[in-house]
Parts: structure tokens; sequence; C-alpha cells
């Protein structure tokens, strides 16, 4: 090694970390072209009206459109949040000092966990989670302290994410006088479990016991499938002044490349975030928050009626969902049907004699999956070890993860590229 590049190596917080499997994947749909069932995002446009206002807004002859805007959120925008959460959380939200406006959900999660976690600070991540939590929490100083939910026993049907539980006495355990901040996300991401009140119940009163933060990650909280509801952390009594919330735009309407994100939290836990944004990301991009803003306030005039955009996408999404669970059951997976979100998680080992996946030379028998389907049968999935720690990566290896926000014709693509290698391999 060279003086300059010995000089240069990455920061120690910084070193073990490796090029995401977003960057990697992304590259495979490139040099192979699959039909790409991994990444998170629709293949189709947004309603029109969304559209439209990005477009007229972009069109404004206001010159404050097109310059800086309040740095903590645009002020339309966090008006109309506030609106919208007081509102669903029975509270009145103060919109200049209880929300900000972030670069996606993604900002709003580093933010929050670097603006609330100090070195040494312990930190719960319930498994599967977001990948970016652990790396987030470790930049931060952090220890981030694991815990799986694991799949009961189910027999006579197919398992659901309600079927993947947490072990209370373990759960128990792993808070402790270091414990700061446990990470919720419901619904999950890749699991689409959404967490009950019975769940959520407990996990609120180990953090009411041990003085501790939660971080509840509820990007998809309009994406929940009947008879399922979405219960916020924050409407749990006493939990308002210990929980930070996270919400996304690109999830809410289908815009995941707008990357307009939001946290809402009392005035002193949001300083801290506050603190964080203020000297990393600074402000948003404002015509952006503005058309968000209108299509909140589009919405929120039909709430809860059919043709809200938030009932009909989820109404939808149910279709497809149910769809992609009976192909994949067919070729001789076994999906978790999820209660929410757009993933669906599906154990193919009763596969594995079909498959030589002895090309493949990754560490962890999804990896090698999920390169071998990507390069033979041109169907790409994702690896759903990237969700889990180290020590508990085996308990995700037989599994594979495929979004389901596709296009009909997508989802029938997928099947006819499983009906023919399931043909070909028998």
């Amino acid at each position: 090694m060279s003086e300059v590049d010995e000089k240069f190596v990455i920061p120690l917080k910084y070193a073990g970390s490796e090029p995401s499997v977003w960057t990697e994947y992304i590259q495979m749909a490139i040099d192979y072209k699959p039909l790409n069932l991994g990444q998170g995002f629709p293949d189709y446009p947004p309603p029109k009206y969304i559209m439209d206002t990005l477009a007229k807004v972009s069109n404004e002859s206001d010159y404050m459109l097109h310059q800086y805007t309040r740095g903590f959120g645009h002020p339309r925008l966090v008006r109309a949040l506030s609106k919208l959460y007081s509102k669903l959380i029975g509270r009145e939200i103060n919109e200049k000092t209880e929300i900000l406006t972030t670069s996606g959900a993604y900002e709003a999660l580093f933010s929050t966990i670097s603006g609330h976690t100090d070195v040494g600070d312990e930190v719960i991540i319930i498994e599967p989670f977001f990948d970016c939590y652990e790396a987030m929490v470790k930049y931060a100083g952090g220890v981030p302290r694991f815990i799986p939910l694991r799949l009961k026993a189910v027999s006579g049907r197919i398992p659901t994410s309600e079927d993947w539980v947490l072990d209370k006495e373990e759960l128990k355990s792993l808070f402790n006088k270091k414990t700061k901040i446990i990470i919720l996300n419901t619904p999950n991401n890749p699991l689409g479990k959404v967490y009950s009140l019975e769940e959520l119940t407990f996990i609120a009163d180990l953090c009411k016991k041990w003085n501790v933060l939660c971080i509840s990650d509820e990007v998809y909280e309009w994406l929940v499938y009947k008879p399922h509801k979405h219960i916020r952390m924050a409407t749990l009594p006493d939990m308002w002044k210990r929980t930070v919330t996270i919400g996304s735009a690109g999830k809410t309407f289908s815009v995941t490349g707008w990357k307009v994100g939001w946290a809402y939290c009392p005035e002193n836990l949001m300083r801290n975030i506050q603190m964080v944004h203020q000297n990393t990301v600074y402000t948003g991009v404002t015509p952006i928050q503005e058309a968000v803003a209108i299509a909140f306030e589009t919405e929120m005039d039909r709430l809860g009626k059919e043709d809200c955009f938030f009932v009909s996408l989820a109404k939808d999404l149910e279709s497809k969902r149910d769809y992609m669970a009976n192909v994949l059951s067919e070729v001789g997976m076994k999906p978790t049907i999820p209660d929410g979100g757009y993933f669906m998680l599906a154990d193919w080992s009763a596969l594995e004699s079909k498959v030589d996946v002895s090309s493949e030379s990754d560490q962890y028998k999804d990896y090698r999956f999920t390169k071998w389907m990507t390069k033979k049968v041109g169907l790409q999935g994702i690896p759903p070890t990237v969700f889990y720690s180290t020590p508990n990566k085996h308990l995700a290896e037989n599994f594979v993860r495929f979004c389901f926000i596709k296009k009909h014709e997508t989802l029938k693509q997928a099947e006819d590229i499983l009906k023919r290698w399931k043909t070909t391999e028998n």
C-alpha cells in the first residue's frame, strides 16, 4: 500500500462497510436483463394528478418555488403533514417544531439515529430489518443488538407474516440500562408483518420501563391488507413522548424518485434530529415538497373513501399479492403472505435439488440462488440475508424476496418464466 493509499483509507467508523446489495444487483440487472422483481418500486406511473401537480409547480412563475425553502420543511408541506397526522394520532402536532421533512425516509432514519445515538448506546434492531439500520447505528457509535422474528410452525395452510413472531423473553433480555433505542418497522420490509396491538403494547411497555426511544419506521403505513390495521406506535399510552415516527412520500404516492420523507415527534426529540439535518442535507427540494403538499391536500379531502389513493392502492396491491403467492406456490416455492407492504418472501428450499449454484461463490445460499436465477432463469429477486445480522443470516438462506408492485403484465411474465423453468427442470 502506498503512502497516499495508507493515509486515506476509509475511516474506522466506516471500516467493514461493503457495497450495498442494491448496487450489485442493479448492475446485474443491467448486465443480464432479467425480469426485475428485486427493487421496491412500481413499473407503472403514479396517478396522473400527482404528475400533473409537479408539472404545474415546475411551471409556476413564483420565484420562491424554485429557490431554497425553509430548512426544516417546506411550509406548505409541514402544514399538510401536521393536519394529517394530528387527525390520525389524536393530538395536535406543531408544524414548526414537531415535524421535519427530509431527503427521503432514508435521511429521516439517518438524522434520527445519528441525533439520538451516542458512543456505546445499545440499539435493538428487530430482524429482518432494512439494511441501512445496522450501518447507521454503527456510524453513530452505537452497539446494535439483534432479535429475529421467527416463523412459527404452520400446517395445512400457507403461512402469513402474522406467523413470524418475537420471542417475548428474548426481547425482554435485550433491554438494560445501556439500551437507548429500539427500531420498529411496521409494516415490515421484507416480511410485510403488521404488528398487532398486543405486540406493540408489549414493546411499548418495555420502552417505558427502561426509558427507551422507539424509532417507528412506518413508511408502508397505507399498504395494509384487511382485516389488518396499521397502529401507530405514537398513539399508544405514554408513547408519544418517546417515539419518533418516520414516513415517506415515495411509498405513500408511489413516487420513490421524488425522495421526500419526514419525521414527527415531540419538540425535545426533534431538536436532536434537526441538528443533524441542518448540518448534512440542510433543506429539501422546494418544488417537489410543494407538489407533495398539494397531493396530501387532495387526498385529505377524501381520506378513508374508496376514491382515496391510500385506499385504492392497497386494494389494487392485494390482488397482485394473491396472484404472486399462487404463482410461487404452483412452482414449488412456499411464500409467506404479507399483511402489508409490497414484498413477499418465498422459501425455495424444496427446489434446491433442481438448482445448480456451483458457478456462484458467495458465502450465503440465497445470494448464490438469486444470482443463478438472474443469470439462468431470467428472473431477479433479492437475497434476504442482507436484512439480517451475521449470526442470524442462516435464518434467511432458504428465502428470496420478490416485489409485486408491478403491472399485471409483468407478474404474468414472471409466472411464465417460473413455469417454463419448472417444466424444463422437471
